[in-house]
Protein backbone atom coordinates (compact mmCIF):
# COMPACT_ATOMS: atom_id res chain seq x y z
CA UNK A 1 0.00 0.00 0.00
CA UNK A 2 0.89 4.07 -0.71
CA UNK A 3 2.72 5.49 2.73
CA UNK A 4 1.28 8.20 4.88
CA UNK A 5 2.84 10.80 3.09
CA UNK A 6 1.83 9.87 -0.45
CA UNK A 7 -1.97 9.14 0.88
CA UNK A 8 -1.88 12.57 2.14
CA UNK A 9 -0.72 14.18 -1.40
CA UNK A 10 -4.34 14.39 -2.81
CA UNK A 11 -5.51 16.18 -0.02
CA UNK A 12 -5.59 20.55 0.66
CA UNK A 13 -4.07 22.15 4.05
CA UNK A 14 -7.64 22.50 5.42
CA UNK A 15 -7.65 18.99 5.30
CA UNK A 16 -4.08 18.90 6.74
CA UNK A 17 -5.41 20.87 9.87
CA UNK A 18 -8.41 18.79 10.54
CA UNK A 19 -6.00 15.46 10.31
CA UNK A 20 -3.54 17.35 12.92
CA UNK A 21 -6.73 18.21 15.09
CA UNK A 22 -8.02 14.95 15.42
CA UNK A 23 -4.42 13.26 16.59
CA UNK A 24 -4.74 16.36 18.91
CA UNK A 25 -1.38 17.90 18.00
CA UNK A 26 -0.84 21.22 17.71
CA UNK A 27 1.03 21.81 14.48
CA UNK A 28 2.62 24.97 12.43
CA UNK A 29 2.01 23.93 8.78
CA UNK A 30 2.59 27.15 6.76
CA UNK A 31 2.03 25.49 3.33
CA UNK A 32 0.51 22.39 1.54
CA UNK A 33 3.99 20.83 0.74
CA UNK A 34 5.62 21.32 3.85
CA UNK A 35 2.62 20.34 6.06
CA UNK A 36 2.13 17.15 4.64
CA UNK A 37 5.71 16.27 5.27
CA UNK A 38 5.50 17.43 9.08
CA UNK A 39 2.30 16.01 9.44
CA UNK A 40 3.23 12.50 8.43
CA UNK A 41 6.31 12.72 10.59
CA UNK A 42 4.10 13.39 13.68
CA UNK A 43 1.63 10.90 12.81
CA UNK A 44 4.28 8.23 12.69
CA UNK A 45 6.19 8.97 15.94
CA UNK A 46 6.51 5.83 17.70
CA UNK A 47 3.42 5.10 20.26
CA UNK A 48 1.09 7.98 18.37
CA UNK A 49 -0.45 5.53 16.14
CA UNK A 50 -1.20 2.56 19.06
CA UNK A 51 -2.53 5.54 21.37
CA UNK A 52 -4.82 7.45 18.48
CA UNK A 53 -6.62 3.82 17.25
CA UNK A 54 -7.38 3.17 20.81
CA UNK A 55 -9.22 6.56 21.04
CA UNK A 56 -11.01 5.79 17.97
CA UNK A 57 -15.09 5.05 18.31
CA UNK A 58 -15.81 1.50 18.19
CA UNK A 59 -16.93 1.08 14.58
CA UNK A 60 -14.14 3.03 13.74
CA UNK A 61 -11.66 0.84 15.36
CA UNK A 62 -13.21 -2.16 14.00
CA UNK A 63 -13.06 -0.46 9.64
CA UNK A 64 -8.99 -0.70 10.79
CA UNK A 65 -8.95 -3.78 12.21
CA UNK A 66 -10.95 -4.83 9.08
CA UNK A 67 -9.02 -3.38 6.41
CA UNK A 68 -5.83 -4.72 8.38
CA UNK A 69 -7.34 -8.36 8.50
CA UNK A 70 -7.51 -8.27 4.12
CA UNK A 71 -4.05 -7.38 3.77
CA UNK A 72 -4.39 -3.38 4.26
CA UNK A 73 -6.94 -3.13 1.70
CA UNK A 74 -10.64 -3.52 0.54
CA UNK A 75 -12.42 -2.88 -2.57
CA UNK A 76 -14.14 0.56 -2.19
CA UNK A 77 -17.89 -0.88 -2.90
CA UNK A 78 -17.20 -3.32 -0.26
CA UNK A 79 -15.80 -1.17 2.32
CA UNK A 80 -18.65 1.62 1.90
CA UNK A 81 -21.20 -1.02 2.53
CA UNK A 82 -20.43 -1.70 5.66
CA UNK A 83 -18.63 1.26 6.91
CA UNK A 84 -19.88 4.45 4.54
CA UNK A 85 -18.10 6.50 3.16
CA UNK A 86 -17.02 10.57 3.56
CA UNK A 87 -19.78 12.68 1.94
CA UNK A 88 -18.47 14.31 -1.23
CA UNK A 89 -18.21 18.27 0.74
CA UNK A 90 -16.06 20.92 -1.48
CA UNK A 91 -13.29 22.48 1.08
CA UNK A 92 -15.54 25.73 1.74
CA UNK A 93 -18.20 23.78 2.92
CA UNK A 94 -16.31 21.34 4.90
CA UNK A 95 -14.31 24.02 6.38
CA UNK A 96 -17.42 25.46 7.56
CA UNK A 97 -19.53 22.56 8.60
CA UNK A 98 -16.50 20.53 10.15
CA UNK A 99 -17.44 16.60 9.42
CA UNK A 100 -14.53 15.23 11.41
CA UNK A 101 -16.46 16.88 14.46
CA UNK A 102 -19.58 14.92 14.30
CA UNK A 103 -18.84 12.52 11.18
CA UNK A 104 -21.84 10.42 9.52
CA UNK A 105 -20.35 7.01 9.58
CA UNK A 106 -17.25 5.22 10.59
CA UNK A 107 -15.54 6.12 7.11
CA UNK A 108 -15.89 9.51 7.24
CA UNK A 109 -14.17 9.32 10.91
CA UNK A 110 -11.04 7.49 9.59
CA UNK A 111 -11.13 9.78 6.75
CA UNK A 112 -10.52 12.98 8.61
CA UNK A 113 -8.20 10.90 11.24
CA UNK A 114 -5.68 10.06 8.37
CA UNK A 115 -6.46 6.47 8.58
CA UNK A 116 -8.48 5.80 5.37
CA UNK A 117 -7.41 6.52 1.83
CA UNK A 118 -9.04 5.49 -1.65
CA UNK A 119 -6.98 5.13 -5.00
CA UNK A 120 -7.17 2.64 -8.13
CA UNK A 121 -5.09 -0.43 -8.09
CA UNK A 122 -4.41 -3.33 -10.91
CA UNK A 123 -5.80 -6.21 -10.80
CA UNK A 124 -6.53 -9.39 -13.02
CA UNK A 125 -9.45 -7.74 -13.76
CA UNK A 126 -8.57 -4.57 -14.32
CA UNK A 127 -8.26 -1.10 -11.98
CA UNK A 128 -10.26 -1.11 -9.56
CA UNK A 129 -11.29 1.42 -6.94
CA UNK A 130 -9.62 0.47 -3.15
CA UNK A 131 -10.00 1.74 0.48
CA UNK A 132 -6.30 1.55 2.11
CA UNK A 133 -4.46 1.76 5.06
CA UNK A 134 -1.34 3.62 4.46
CA UNK A 135 1.52 0.59 5.04
CA UNK A 136 3.48 2.67 7.65
CA UNK A 137 0.68 3.31 9.40
CA UNK A 138 -1.00 0.32 9.71
CA UNK A 139 2.86 -1.16 11.06
CA UNK A 140 2.31 0.86 13.86
CA UNK A 141 -1.06 -0.83 15.10
CA UNK A 142 -0.59 -2.97 18.22
CA UNK A 143 -0.33 -5.92 17.85
CA UNK A 144 -3.57 -7.82 19.79
CA UNK A 145 -4.89 -4.90 17.63
CA UNK A 146 -3.79 -5.81 14.37
CA UNK A 147 -4.35 -9.46 14.78
CA UNK A 148 -7.41 -9.82 16.87
CA UNK A 149 -10.85 -11.42 14.44
CA UNK A 150 -12.84 -12.87 16.50
CA UNK A 151 -14.96 -15.81 14.16
CA UNK A 152 -17.97 -14.51 12.05
CA UNK A 153 -21.03 -15.12 13.41
CA UNK A 154 -21.98 -17.20 16.62
CA UNK A 155 -21.89 -20.60 19.16
CA UNK A 156 -25.01 -22.52 17.94
CA UNK A 157 -27.97 -22.40 20.25
CA UNK A 158 -28.57 -25.80 21.65
CA UNK A 159 -31.76 -25.89 19.79
CA UNK A 160 -29.88 -25.18 16.38
CA UNK A 161 -27.51 -28.48 17.02
CA UNK A 162 -29.93 -31.00 18.77
CA UNK A 163 -29.94 -33.52 15.53
CA UNK A 164 -26.46 -34.24 14.91
CA UNK A 165 -24.72 -35.72 11.37
CA UNK A 166 -21.25 -36.58 11.64
CA UNK A 167 -19.13 -36.20 8.68
CA UNK A 168 -17.83 -39.69 7.49
CA UNK A 169 -15.04 -41.13 4.36
CA UNK A 170 -18.37 -42.70 2.82
CA UNK A 171 -17.75 -40.05 0.14
CA UNK A 172 -14.96 -42.59 -1.04
CA UNK A 173 -17.55 -45.52 -1.21
CA UNK A 174 -20.04 -43.28 -3.25
CA UNK A 175 -17.02 -42.81 -5.66
CA UNK A 176 -16.12 -45.90 -6.23
CA UNK A 177 -19.85 -46.91 -6.92
CA UNK A 178 -19.63 -44.42 -9.27
CA UNK A 179 -16.47 -45.23 -11.46
CA UNK A 180 -17.57 -48.79 -11.07
CA UNK A 181 -20.47 -47.87 -12.59
CA UNK A 182 -18.91 -45.50 -15.37
CA UNK A 183 -16.63 -48.37 -16.34
CA UNK A 184 -19.58 -50.65 -16.93
CA UNK A 185 -21.25 -48.70 -18.72
CA UNK A 186 -24.33 -48.60 -16.90
CA UNK A 187 -26.13 -46.10 -14.65
CA UNK A 188 -26.04 -45.49 -11.25
CA UNK A 189 -27.91 -47.90 -9.07
CA UNK A 190 -31.14 -46.59 -7.20
CA UNK A 191 -29.69 -46.48 -3.99
CA UNK A 192 -27.43 -43.24 -5.58
CA UNK A 193 -30.30 -41.31 -4.97
CA UNK A 194 -29.82 -41.94 -1.24
CA UNK A 195 -26.12 -41.06 -0.71
CA UNK A 196 -27.00 -37.73 0.42
CA UNK A 197 -23.85 -36.40 -2.01
CA UNK A 198 -25.46 -33.88 -5.61
CA UNK A 199 -24.29 -36.04 -8.39
CA UNK A 200 -23.47 -33.54 -10.68
CA UNK A 201 -20.58 -32.28 -8.15
CA UNK A 202 -19.41 -35.64 -7.75
CA UNK A 203 -18.78 -35.85 -11.26
CA UNK A 204 -16.70 -32.70 -11.27
CA UNK A 205 -15.18 -33.24 -8.14
CA UNK A 206 -13.96 -37.09 -10.31
CA UNK A 207 -12.88 -35.15 -13.27
CA UNK A 208 -11.43 -32.39 -11.18
CA UNK A 209 -9.48 -35.03 -9.48
CA UNK A 210 -8.24 -36.63 -12.21
CA UNK A 211 -10.00 -40.38 -12.36
CA UNK A 212 -12.60 -39.60 -15.17
CA UNK A 213 -11.54 -38.15 -18.82
CA UNK A 214 -13.39 -35.54 -20.57
CA UNK A 215 -16.16 -38.32 -21.61
CA UNK A 216 -16.41 -39.93 -18.44
CA UNK A 217 -15.14 -42.43 -18.64
CA UNK A 218 -12.57 -43.56 -15.73
CA UNK A 219 -8.48 -43.15 -16.20
CA UNK A 220 -7.31 -47.05 -16.08
CA UNK A 221 -4.22 -45.89 -14.11
CA UNK A 222 -5.21 -43.36 -11.78
CA UNK A 223 -8.26 -45.26 -11.15
CA UNK A 224 -6.48 -48.30 -9.80
CA UNK A 225 -4.45 -45.88 -7.87
CA UNK A 226 -6.88 -44.55 -6.63
CA UNK A 227 -8.62 -47.82 -5.49
CA UNK A 228 -5.94 -49.16 -4.09
CA UNK A 229 -4.68 -46.12 -1.89
CA UNK A 230 -5.37 -46.30 1.78
CA UNK A 231 -8.55 -44.30 2.55
CA UNK A 232 -6.49 -41.96 4.39
CA UNK A 233 -4.39 -41.07 1.11
CA UNK A 234 -7.57 -41.63 -1.29
CA UNK A 235 -9.89 -39.07 1.14
CA UNK A 236 -7.36 -36.49 0.87
CA UNK A 237 -6.76 -36.85 -3.03
CA UNK A 238 -10.88 -35.49 -3.27
CA UNK A 239 -10.55 -33.02 -0.58
CA UNK A 240 -7.34 -31.39 -2.42
CA UNK A 241 -9.94 -31.67 -5.79
CA UNK A 242 -12.40 -29.94 -3.89
CA UNK A 243 -11.05 -27.45 -2.13
CA UNK A 244 -8.26 -26.48 -4.84
CA UNK A 245 -9.37 -26.95 -8.03
CA UNK A 246 -10.42 -23.84 -9.99
CA UNK A 247 -12.55 -26.74 -12.30
CA UNK A 248 -15.18 -27.36 -9.63
CA UNK A 249 -17.71 -24.45 -9.79
CA UNK A 250 -19.30 -24.55 -6.42
CA UNK A 251 -21.78 -21.57 -7.62
CA UNK A 252 -22.72 -23.06 -11.21
CA UNK A 253 -23.51 -26.94 -8.87
CA UNK A 254 -25.98 -25.60 -7.29
CA UNK A 255 -29.34 -27.72 -7.36
CA UNK A 256 -31.54 -25.06 -8.00
CA UNK A 257 -29.61 -22.41 -9.76
CA UNK A 258 -29.12 -22.23 -13.58
CA UNK A 259 -26.29 -19.76 -14.79
CA UNK A 260 -26.81 -18.12 -18.08
CA UNK A 261 -24.36 -15.65 -20.22
CA UNK A 262 -20.66 -15.34 -20.84
CA UNK A 263 -19.77 -13.38 -17.36
CA UNK A 264 -17.17 -15.48 -15.60
CA UNK A 265 -16.76 -16.32 -11.34
CA UNK A 266 -13.48 -17.10 -9.85
CA UNK A 267 -14.68 -20.74 -8.24
CA UNK A 268 -11.08 -21.11 -6.56
CA UNK A 269 -10.62 -17.37 -5.26
CA UNK A 270 -14.34 -17.69 -3.83
CA UNK A 271 -13.88 -20.97 -2.05
CA UNK A 272 -10.54 -19.75 -0.52
CA UNK A 273 -12.13 -16.50 0.69
CA UNK A 274 -15.13 -18.80 2.14
CA UNK A 275 -12.66 -20.84 4.01
CA UNK A 276 -11.04 -17.70 4.89
CA UNK A 277 -13.84 -16.51 6.46
CA UNK A 278 -15.12 -19.73 8.61
CA UNK A 279 -14.41 -20.16 12.16
CA UNK A 280 -10.43 -21.59 12.60
CA UNK A 281 -9.83 -24.76 12.22
CA UNK A 282 -9.15 -27.05 15.73
CA UNK A 283 -12.21 -24.32 17.41
CA UNK A 284 -14.26 -27.02 18.79
CA UNK A 285 -17.46 -25.67 19.07
CA UNK A 286 -20.78 -25.46 16.83
CA UNK A 287 -21.15 -22.40 14.94
CA UNK A 288 -24.70 -21.07 13.86
CA UNK A 289 -24.74 -21.02 10.35
CA UNK A 290 -27.68 -18.81 9.76
CA UNK A 291 -25.74 -16.06 11.94
CA UNK A 292 -22.42 -16.42 9.77
CA UNK A 293 -24.25 -16.43 6.91
CA UNK A 294 -25.69 -12.92 8.22
CA UNK A 295 -22.23 -11.26 9.52
CA UNK A 296 -20.71 -12.34 5.69
CA UNK A 297 -23.61 -10.98 4.66
CA UNK A 298 -22.83 -7.60 6.83
CA UNK A 299 -19.06 -7.29 6.63
CA UNK A 300 -17.85 -9.42 3.56
CA UNK A 301 -20.45 -9.35 1.14
CA UNK A 302 -18.26 -9.55 -2.06
CA UNK A 303 -16.68 -12.75 -1.19
CA UNK A 304 -17.36 -13.74 -4.28
CA UNK A 305 -17.87 -10.71 -6.50
CA UNK A 306 -14.39 -8.46 -7.84
CA UNK A 307 -15.40 -5.37 -7.29
CA UNK A 308 -18.79 -5.78 -6.14
CA UNK A 309 -20.47 -6.38 -9.42
CA UNK A 310 -23.60 -7.48 -8.85
CA UNK A 311 -25.65 -6.24 -11.91
CA UNK A 312 -23.95 -8.40 -14.85
CA UNK A 313 -24.14 -12.12 -13.30
CA UNK A 314 -27.26 -13.53 -14.96
CA UNK A 315 -28.41 -16.39 -11.96
CA UNK A 316 -32.03 -18.26 -12.37
CA UNK A 317 -33.71 -20.07 -9.60
CA UNK A 318 -35.08 -22.65 -11.23
CA UNK A 319 -37.79 -23.14 -8.69
CA UNK A 320 -39.59 -20.17 -9.30
CA UNK A 321 -38.23 -18.51 -12.51
CA UNK A 322 -36.51 -15.44 -11.42
CA UNK A 323 -33.53 -13.98 -11.90
CA UNK A 324 -31.74 -13.04 -9.67
CA UNK A 325 -29.87 -9.71 -10.38
CA UNK A 326 -28.83 -6.93 -7.77
CA UNK A 327 -27.63 -6.44 -4.23
CA UNK A 328 -31.09 -7.20 -3.22
CA UNK A 329 -30.69 -10.69 -3.83
CA UNK A 330 -27.32 -11.74 -2.04
CA UNK A 331 -29.55 -14.12 -0.03
CA UNK A 332 -30.38 -15.67 -3.15
CA UNK A 333 -27.22 -16.44 -4.66
CA UNK A 334 -24.33 -15.74 -1.81
CA UNK A 335 -26.26 -17.17 1.10
CA UNK A 336 -27.48 -19.99 -1.33
CA UNK A 337 -23.38 -20.64 -2.07
CA UNK A 338 -22.84 -20.63 1.41
CA UNK A 339 -24.83 -23.01 2.27
CA UNK A 340 -24.22 -25.18 -0.02
CA UNK A 341 -20.23 -25.15 0.37
CA UNK A 342 -21.11 -25.72 4.05
CA UNK A 343 -23.59 -28.10 3.86
CA UNK A 344 -22.91 -30.27 0.60
CA UNK A 345 -19.00 -30.16 -0.36
CA UNK A 346 -17.33 -29.47 3.09
CA UNK A 347 -19.58 -31.70 4.81
CA UNK A 348 -19.41 -34.38 1.64
CA UNK A 349 -15.57 -34.45 1.51
CA UNK A 350 -15.00 -34.93 5.66
CA UNK A 351 -14.20 -31.64 6.84
CA UNK A 352 -17.40 -30.44 8.59
CA UNK A 353 -19.93 -32.13 11.01
CA UNK A 354 -23.57 -30.91 11.15
CA UNK A 355 -26.75 -30.94 13.04
CA UNK A 356 -29.90 -29.42 12.94
CA UNK A 357 -33.40 -29.00 14.94
CA UNK A 358 -34.81 -31.90 14.13
CA UNK A 359 -34.21 -35.73 12.25
CA UNK A 360 -36.21 -33.74 9.12
CA UNK A 361 -34.80 -30.12 9.19
CA UNK A 362 -32.26 -28.14 7.52
CA UNK A 363 -28.45 -28.59 9.10
CA UNK A 364 -28.49 -24.89 11.48
CA UNK A 365 -25.05 -25.91 12.96
CA UNK A 366 -21.59 -26.34 11.81
CA UNK A 367 -18.33 -27.40 13.20
CA UNK A 368 -14.88 -29.27 12.28
CA UNK A 369 -15.24 -33.02 12.00
CA UNK A 370 -11.84 -35.17 13.68
CA UNK A 371 -10.77 -35.09 9.95
CA UNK A 372 -10.82 -31.62 9.36
CA UNK A 373 -7.20 -30.74 10.71
CA UNK A 374 -5.40 -32.98 8.38
CA UNK A 375 -7.41 -32.50 5.05
CA UNK A 376 -7.50 -28.83 5.03
CA UNK A 377 -3.53 -29.12 5.13
CA UNK A 378 -3.31 -31.27 2.19
CA UNK A 379 -2.73 -34.67 4.53
CA UNK A 380 -4.01 -37.69 4.78
CA UNK A 381 -6.04 -38.48 8.06
CA UNK A 382 -4.45 -41.34 10.32
CA UNK A 383 -7.44 -42.24 12.05
CA UNK A 384 -9.39 -44.01 9.31
CA UNK A 385 -10.18 -48.00 9.05
CA UNK A 386 -7.80 -49.92 7.03
CA UNK A 387 -10.01 -52.20 4.31
CA UNK A 388 -9.19 -55.44 5.53
CA UNK A 389 -12.99 -57.61 5.21
CA UNK A 390 -13.63 -60.23 2.94
CA UNK A 391 -16.01 -60.73 0.66
CA UNK A 392 -18.80 -63.64 1.00
CA UNK A 393 -20.33 -65.70 -2.18
CA UNK A 394 -22.92 -67.96 -1.56
CA UNK A 395 -24.50 -70.86 -3.57
CA UNK A 396 -27.33 -68.54 -5.49
CA UNK A 397 -23.68 -66.80 -7.03
CA UNK A 398 -24.45 -63.56 -4.70
CA UNK A 399 -21.96 -61.53 -3.71
CA UNK A 400 -21.87 -59.44 -0.39
CA UNK A 401 -19.20 -56.85 -0.50
CA UNK A 402 -18.65 -55.46 2.83
CA UNK A 403 -17.96 -51.17 3.13
CA UNK A 404 -14.49 -51.54 4.30
CA UNK A 405 -13.46 -54.53 2.13
CA UNK A 406 -11.07 -53.30 -0.23
CA UNK A 407 -12.87 -50.85 -2.78
CA UNK A 408 -10.21 -52.41 -5.63
CA UNK A 409 -11.83 -55.50 -5.62
CA UNK A 410 -15.41 -54.36 -5.09
CA UNK A 411 -14.50 -52.14 -8.64
CA UNK A 412 -13.61 -55.27 -10.71
CA UNK A 413 -16.51 -57.46 -8.83
CA UNK A 414 -18.77 -54.58 -9.82
CA UNK A 415 -17.65 -55.45 -13.55
CA UNK A 416 -19.17 -58.87 -13.56
CA UNK A 417 -22.30 -58.76 -11.76
CA UNK A 418 -25.90 -57.18 -11.50
CA UNK A 419 -26.14 -54.34 -8.82
CA UNK A 420 -28.66 -56.45 -6.37
CA UNK A 421 -28.65 -53.02 -3.66
CA UNK A 422 -27.00 -52.51 -0.27
CA UNK A 423 -27.73 -53.60 3.26
CA UNK A 424 -26.43 -52.75 6.50
CA UNK A 425 -22.74 -51.29 5.16
CA UNK A 426 -22.69 -54.62 2.60
CA UNK A 427 -23.16 -53.87 -1.13
CA UNK A 428 -24.57 -56.64 -2.58
CA UNK A 429 -24.19 -58.45 -6.14
CA UNK A 430 -25.33 -61.19 -8.39
CA UNK A 431 -22.92 -63.02 -10.89
CA UNK A 432 -24.85 -62.81 -14.38
CA UNK A 433 -24.65 -63.46 -18.00
CA UNK A 434 -24.94 -60.12 -18.87
CA UNK A 435 -22.53 -59.03 -16.61
CA UNK A 436 -20.03 -61.29 -17.67
CA UNK A 437 -20.81 -60.64 -21.00
CA UNK A 438 -20.33 -57.10 -20.50
CA UNK A 439 -17.35 -57.71 -18.61
CA UNK A 440 -15.83 -60.14 -21.57
CA UNK A 441 -16.41 -56.93 -24.24
CA UNK A 442 -14.21 -55.08 -22.18
CA UNK A 443 -11.46 -57.68 -22.40
CA UNK A 444 -11.85 -59.31 -18.57
CA UNK A 445 -12.36 -63.24 -18.68
CA UNK A 446 -14.21 -65.09 -15.74
CA UNK A 447 -11.24 -66.55 -14.48
CA UNK A 448 -10.06 -63.03 -13.64
CA UNK A 449 -13.21 -63.13 -11.30
CA UNK A 450 -12.82 -66.20 -10.00
CA UNK A 451 -8.87 -65.28 -9.04
CA UNK A 452 -10.62 -62.40 -7.62
CA UNK A 453 -12.67 -63.89 -5.51
CA UNK A 454 -10.97 -66.38 -4.38
CA UNK A 455 -8.00 -64.12 -2.94
CA UNK A 456 -10.80 -61.80 -1.11
CA UNK A 457 -13.32 -64.09 -0.03
CA UNK A 458 -14.29 -64.84 3.91
CA UNK A 459 -14.14 -68.55 3.37
CA UNK A 460 -14.47 -71.64 0.95
CA UNK A 461 -15.93 -70.46 -2.49
CA UNK A 462 -19.21 -72.52 -3.41
CA UNK A 463 -18.82 -75.58 -5.12
CA UNK A 464 -20.88 -74.51 -8.09
CA UNK A 465 -18.87 -71.25 -9.00
CA UNK A 466 -16.10 -72.23 -10.89
CA UNK A 467 -18.07 -74.90 -13.15
CA UNK A 468 -20.80 -72.75 -13.22
CA UNK A 469 -18.50 -69.85 -14.91
CA UNK A 470 -16.32 -72.59 -16.82
CA UNK A 471 -19.51 -73.22 -18.45
CA UNK A 472 -20.81 -70.00 -19.49
CA UNK A 473 -16.97 -69.10 -20.54
CA UNK A 474 -17.30 -72.30 -22.85
CA UNK A 475 -21.49 -72.21 -24.23
CA UNK A 476 -23.16 -69.33 -22.48
CA UNK A 477 -26.06 -69.25 -20.91
CA UNK A 478 -27.11 -72.58 -21.08
CA UNK A 479 -30.82 -71.59 -19.37
CA UNK A 480 -33.33 -69.00 -20.01
CA UNK A 481 -36.40 -67.26 -18.29
CA UNK A 482 -39.18 -66.06 -19.99
CA UNK A 483 -42.42 -64.56 -19.59
CA UNK A 484 -45.41 -66.20 -22.02
CA UNK A 485 -48.86 -66.90 -22.06
CA UNK A 486 -50.41 -70.36 -22.00
CA UNK A 487 -53.78 -72.10 -23.27
CA UNK A 488 -54.90 -74.68 -21.11
CA UNK A 489 -58.55 -76.19 -22.26
CA UNK A 490 -60.76 -78.71 -20.62
CA UNK A 491 -60.26 -82.09 -23.12
CA UNK A 492 -57.21 -82.95 -25.41
CA UNK A 493 -59.38 -82.80 -28.22
CA UNK A 494 -60.34 -79.35 -27.94
CA UNK A 495 -56.89 -78.61 -27.59
CA UNK A 496 -56.67 -80.97 -31.09
CA UNK A 497 -59.12 -78.83 -32.85
CA UNK A 498 -57.52 -75.61 -31.96
CA UNK A 499 -54.55 -76.63 -33.46
CA UNK A 500 -56.41 -77.67 -36.53
CA UNK A 501 -57.79 -74.36 -36.96
CA UNK A 502 -56.51 -71.16 -38.43
CA UNK A 503 -55.51 -69.98 -34.97
CA UNK A 504 -52.52 -72.62 -35.18
CA UNK A 505 -50.10 -69.79 -36.47
CA UNK A 506 -50.94 -68.21 -33.38
CA UNK A 507 -49.50 -70.99 -31.22
CA UNK A 508 -46.07 -72.79 -29.79
CA UNK A 509 -44.65 -74.68 -28.10
CA UNK A 510 -47.12 -77.68 -26.79
CA UNK A 511 -46.39 -78.00 -22.78
CA UNK A 512 -48.90 -81.29 -22.67
CA UNK A 513 -51.88 -83.01 -23.72
CA UNK A 514 -54.40 -79.96 -22.66
CA UNK A 515 -51.44 -76.91 -23.12
CA UNK A 516 -49.93 -74.84 -25.05
CA UNK A 517 -47.85 -71.41 -25.31
CA UNK A 518 -48.92 -68.72 -27.21
CA UNK A 519 -47.08 -66.21 -29.57
CA UNK A 520 -46.53 -62.64 -28.46
CA UNK A 521 -50.00 -60.30 -29.22
CA UNK A 522 -52.13 -63.65 -30.16
CA UNK A 523 -54.44 -63.97 -27.07
CA UNK A 524 -57.33 -61.93 -28.98
CA UNK A 525 -56.83 -64.01 -31.96
CA UNK A 526 -56.94 -67.43 -30.10
CA UNK A 527 -59.83 -66.31 -28.14
CA UNK A 528 -61.64 -65.49 -31.74
CA UNK A 529 -60.70 -68.97 -32.70
CA UNK A 530 -62.15 -70.70 -29.92
CA UNK A 531 -65.45 -68.74 -30.44
CA UNK A 532 -65.48 -70.20 -34.03
CA UNK A 533 -65.11 -73.74 -32.39
CA UNK A 534 -68.03 -73.15 -29.98
CA UNK A 535 -65.42 -72.70 -27.01
CA UNK A 536 -65.63 -69.55 -24.56
CA UNK A 537 -62.18 -69.09 -23.39
CA UNK A 538 -61.00 -66.12 -20.29
CA UNK A 539 -58.24 -64.50 -19.39
CA UNK A 540 -56.76 -64.48 -15.95
CA UNK A 541 -55.05 -61.38 -14.91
Amino acid sequence: MPSLLQSLQEHDLGHLRIVAEGWGLALDLPDVRAGRKTLAKALLKPGRAAEAHALLPEDARQAVLALNAAGGRLPWPEFARQWGEPRPLGPARRDRERPDRAPANAAECLWYRGWLARAFFDTPDGPQEFAYLPDDLAALLPRAAATAALPLGRPAAPAERKHRRPATDHLLDHATTYLAARRACLPLPPEAEDWGVYLPWLESLLRAAGLLDDKGEPHAEAARAFLEAPRGKAIALLARAGLDSPDVNDLRLIPHLKTQGRWQNDPLKTRRAVLALLPPVGLDAWWSLPAFIAEVKTGQPDFQRSGGEYESWYVQDTRTGDYLRGESNWDAVEGALLTFLITGPLHWLGILDLAAPAADAPSLAFRYSPLAAALMAGKPPSNLPAEKEGVLVDSRLRINVPRLAPRAARYLIARFCDWEGTQKDTYRYRITPAGLARARAQGVGSTQLLTLLKKHSTGPLPPNLAPALARWEAHGPQAHLESVVVLRVAHPEILQQVRASRAARFLGVPLGPTSITVKPGARQHVLDALAELGVLGELEA
